[in-house]
């Protein structure tokens, strides 16, 4: 997986909150309750990441998750109608999203957590399905790993040796 560093100081990032679970440790005295709250970060403009925080209380567990989205912001390539510019599944544990091109006019059509992701992501035409397993922390990290690995008409032809009327060919 190709990860590159983006400094996200010049980026204008909005957040939305995928998921809150509370979680309870059952020890001698009775249980402790804590929070982990996934955060994706995107500035709807061909950059996004996805945080996980973790803490006693809810508001802070979203700080937490915040911070960690935003040190690993991925570039998500987009085409000229806002859509990816080819298929592929991400694949993350046993989580597996497909993420297909369409074409202008299509919207996003995605279930709840993918569809998060492709909004902050700046995708405005594209469909997705969830395969395998429907966790919804492992969904929204296959769908970063799947619009992580999509490799932009250019890089595929600099690295076959041809020109790009020949890969999109």
């Amino acid at each position: 997986m190709k990860r590159t560093i983006i400094d996200a100081s010049q980026l204008e990032l909005e957040d939305k909150v995928v998921t809150i679970k509370r979680v309870t440790k059952v020890v001698k005295g009775g249980s402790n309750s804590r929070f982990t709250a996934l955060v994706v970060v995107g500035d709807k403009n061909g950059h996004v990441g996805v945080g996980l925080g973790k803490a006693k209380e809810v508001p802070e567990a979203i700080r937490k998750g915040k911070e960690d989205a935003v040190k690993h912001i991925i570039e998500v390539p987009l085409d000229d109608n806002n859509s990816v510019p080819h298929d592929f599944i991400g694949h993350y544990g046993s989580a597996n999203v497909l993420l297909k091109k369409a074409p202008e006019g299509t919207g996003i059509i995605a279930g709840g957590p993918v569809r998060i992701v492709c909004e902050l992501a700046g995708v405005r035409n594209i469909r997705t399905k969830c395969l395998g397993s429907h966790n919804k922390q492992n969904v929204v990290l296959a769908a970063i790993e799947g619009l992580a690995e999509l490799k932009r008409p250019e890089e595929v032809a600099r690295k076959r040796g041809k020109s790009v009327a020949d890969v999109l060919a």
